[in-house]
């Protein structure tokens, strides 16, 4: 605008200047904009491992504990008392 008004070479470089910085901030707000998408993609896949890992560590906790021990009966032949 400022060259088609005021007709000289520093009027078409400040314009073309102007130009490129809207370019430029039109590109980094894309580039944002991607950013923020991909780190809200990692953080959904990163709750649901964390709910698989968590899942994984209590079945692991629950192998770990020992049966209760059952109660055994005596070998051999005894007879009743009565």
């Amino acid at each position: 605008m400022a060259a088609n008004v005021l007709n000289s070479e520093e009027a078409v470089e400040i314009s073309l200047f102007v130009v490129r910085a809207f370019i430029r901030l039109r590109e980094t707000l894309a580039t944002h904009k991607q950013l923020a998408h991909k780190l809200a993609e990692l953080e959904r896949k990163l709750a649901s491992h964390d709910q698989a890992i968590i899942a994984l560590i209590d079945a692991i906790k629950e192998l770990m504990t020992p049966p209760e021990p059952k109660k055994k009966r005596p070998i051999g032949f005894r007879p009743a008392n009565d």
